[in-house]
């Protein structure tokens, strides 16, 4: 592959699994929250409309549809679109193909094992704390994934706290994360996560940070330590969870060399 060329949507052959909160409420209960919600409000506007109340039979239908959207919305930014977006901002990295790529949070693998089949001569390493973040998720999912994708030699993952990376100063070529610094529960604990990328980033690499919030933070702090072309913009429809109120956002930025 040359430098810089476009690699185009691949079958996946891993199972990546849900992205979402499920520290408290299972994924079942979710979608089944969901479907009763909308069967109530359906049956309400039926129910409405049938005693000549016009107003409320809308507003419940228009109730009904906008949850089962915003449902549907999710579900294909989780299943798909996440897919396509950093499929583009690969395509932006312009890897050569012999980089060490670090990935924060990297869940089962979406963006890591992406990248690892753009990495024909390179290495790429997935951290994380393996929590109800994603479904099923776990090492050994990732890891099972990475087999099923044909980059099991070029990948390692390990647990570990994006607080404080298990990997040595200017270490690595490139940084992705996609949906995790979020997950810290603290401010200063995702600046800390932000630092530590800064630490383990070689002058001259590069970093692409997508998330929901903080990201304006990020690349504020980014410029302030003087890094390249940091910039921030919206992925766009295929990385809403829910609607445009949760788009995601997408931080670029080059370290100096």
């Amino acid at each position: 592959m040359a430098v810089g060329e476009p690699v185009t949507t691949r079958a996946r052959k891993g199972e990546y699994g849900y992205d979402g909160s499920f520290h408290t409420v299972s994924p079942g209960a979710q979608l089944a929250g969901v479907v009763a919600t909308s069967a109530a409000l359906l049956a309400g506007a039926g129910f409405a409309l049938a005693r000549a109340n016009r107003l409320a039979a809308a507003l419940a239908t228009a109730s009904a549809v906008e949850i089962l959207a915003t449902a549907a919305s999710y579900i294909y930014a989780t299943r798909s679109g996440k897919f396509r977006a950093w499929d583009g901002v690969l395509d932006n990295l312009r890897l050569r193909g012999d980089e060490t790529l670090l990935d924060l949070g990297c869940g089962r693998g979406a963006v890591l094992l992406a990248a690892a089949k753009r990495l024909p001569r390179g290495r790429a390493i997935g951290v994380d704390l393996w929590r109800a973040d994603q479904t099923e998720n776990s090492q050994q999912a990732t890891l099972s994934n990475a087999a099923l994708e044909n980059v099991a030699e070029r990948v390692e993952v390990h647990t570990a706290d994006m607080t404080a990376l298990p990997l040595g100063d200017d270490s690595v070529d490139v940084i992705v994360s996609s949906l995790a610094i979020h997950n810290i529960p603290t401010h200063a604990d995702r600046r800390k996560a932000l630092d530590e990328a800064v630490r383990v980033l070689r002058p001259g690499g590069r970093l692409a940070i997508a998330d929901l919030w903080e990201t304006r933070q990020h690349a504020a702090r980014l410029r302030e330590l003087g890094w390249f072309n940091a910039h921030r913009r919206n992925l766009g429809w295929r990385m809403w969870y829910g609607g445009p109120w949760f788009s995601t956002r997408l931080v670029t930025a080059t370290k100096p060399a």
